[in-house]
């Protein structure tokens, strides 16, 4: 199982969009993702580092991140470039 965090933040239709288009990957992979979403807004570093930049989908792992905008083969290609790492 891969563990990820989708940072973003209540109210913003990107990263709705974004679970959106995680969900869909997870239906049709199920059991390979762990996802923990996070609200920047909960801590000042990470409104810094991610406030123009969300939904961040990051592998903590490698601390690689994928930034918006992506789709869902992007989110294979990420997914598949972890594994190689």
């Amino acid at each position: 199982m891969i563990r990820l965090i989708l940072f973003g933040t209540q109210g913003c239709h990107l990263c709705e969009r974004a679970e959106e288009l995680i969900g869909g990957y997870q239906a049709e992979n199920p059991g390979l993702l762990l996802i923990e979403k996070i609200d920047i807004a909960e801590q000042e570093q990470w409104q810094a580092r991610y406030a123009v930049r969300i939904p961040v989908l990051y592998h903590v792992q490698t601390d690689r991140e994928l930034g918006w905008p992506f789709d869902q083969a992007d989110i294979k290609a990420f997914l598949q470039a972890l594994d190689q790492a």
